[in-house]
């Protein structure tokens, strides 16, 4: 089968979504956002010309705000390694590394809030060797692991802004109603991990005929395997030993992307205050989720640059520091992920024609394993 060839099945190597049409689409649609955003907006709502000061940024804290940048590629490899490609699926770094590079090219260039990249990851894994059930306990175990920070931080951060105990605006609207769905949130999550794993033949009981007690069988596969990778993911929280890598990978993620956001106020000699900074970014990213954009384009511009205005900070320092941090943690990544697309798929042939030769494990085959099926703790 030449490289060219459609994926057919589970038999061929060729990945979704990557077509050369798809990315000349999304190219075209990141520029006009990003014309729209960065030039046309300011000048409409009375900001003036707010990128004239881009070019009196520091070139020494862009620098340092692309050091974050490098550990935050590390830490989400990490996560991942610990989560999915330990004892379910014995990846090497290499394997590892190229996985989830291409994976955030995917998100960056096909899809808004990851679908493009979890498309990617799940066709890799897949053609790694992983049984289907086992990549979808992994996967919704690395996010849910991965995006637990998230509420979290608007919960701490949120609590600690209104109570006056950190420094910076601590209005209702940035603090405590983030906070508030950040904790329903939390519980949903809970909550979902306390699906029984035979909650298909529960429901299956209750349907009326062969052909409905199996489809109602077979819906019931996707919530039991949601819980099971929640149930996985906490269990990772609740064991150190085992999962502090996943932990810090998951945490070390996050506080870097900060620390790009930091280091991109810093260029211009702003000093914001770090509750506002961690506050602003999250309240921002919740953009991403809107699927309009790859990547959130425009999207989580637009919000990170209002939160940050109604934090206070002025205009004409906001909108060249966000888009120094997009630059810096969102385009900058996308050539090293092509590069890592191009080695995965020529990987994937090798697997393809040599049948596997990394040895994978018994975490891909059989039962799962007891963490993941018992009880929390």
């Amino acid at each position: 089968m030449s490289p060219e060839q459609p994926a057919n099945g589970n038999g061929g190597y060729e990945p979704p979504l990557f077509t050369p049409r798809r990315a000349a689409q999304t190219l075209l649609v990141v520029l006009v956002l990003l014309i729209g955003i960065y030039f046309l907006f300011p000048k409409l709502v009375g900001f003036g010309d707010a990128l004239s000061r881009f070019g009196d940024a520091d070139a020494s804290w862009i620098g340092v705000a692309i050091g974050f940048n490098v550990v935050a590629i590390a830490t989400y490899i990490a996560l991942f390694k610990a989560v999915v490609g330990g004892d379910a699926l014995r990846l090497t770094w290499a394997e590892t590394y190229e996985i989830n590079m291409s994976g955030v090219a995917a998100t960056l260039l096909f899809s808004a809030g990851g679908a493009g990249g979890i498309a990617l990851t799940y066709w890799a894994l897949r053609k790694a060797g992983m049984a289907r059930r086992d990549v979808g306990r992994r996967m919704v175990a690395f996010l849910a692991l991965h995006y637990a920070f998230y509420p979290l931080a608007l919960i701490v951060f949120g609590v600690l802004l209104r109570t006056g105990v950190l420094p910076g605006k601590s209005s209702v609207e940035l603090t405590v109603i983030p906070a508030a769905v950040a904790g329903l949130l939390l519980i949903l999550g809970l909550l979902l991990a306390l699906i029984p794993p035979d909650l298909g033949r529960r429901v299956a009981a209750q349907a009326r005929g062969e052909r409905a007690q199996t489809i109602a069988a077979n819906v019931a596969k996707v919530p039991v395997i949601a819980a099971e990778g929640f149930r996985f993911a906490i269990s990772l929280f609740a064991h150190p030993s085992r999962g502090g890598l996943a932990v810090i990978g998951a945490a070390g993620f996050w506080a870097a992307n900060i620390g790009i956001l930091w280091a991109s106020f810093k260029a211009f000699g702003v000093e914001v205050p770090l509750a506002v900074v961690v506050q602003g970014f999250f309240l921002g990213m919740v953009a991403n989720l809107i699927p309009l954009a790859p990547a959130g384009v425009g999207a989580v511009d637009a919000g990170m640059i209002g939160a940050f205005v109604l934090f206070g900070i002025p205009e004409e320092t906001v909108f060249p520091a966000i888009l120094i941090y997009r630059l810096v943690a969102f385009w900058l990544p996308i050539p090293p992920g092509v590069i890592a697309f191009l080695q995965l798929r020529k990987r994937v042939a090798l697997w393809e024609e040599e049948g596997l030769p990394v040895d994978r494990g018994q975490g891909s085959r059989g039962a799962p394993a007891p963490a993941e099926t018992g009880k929390v703790g």
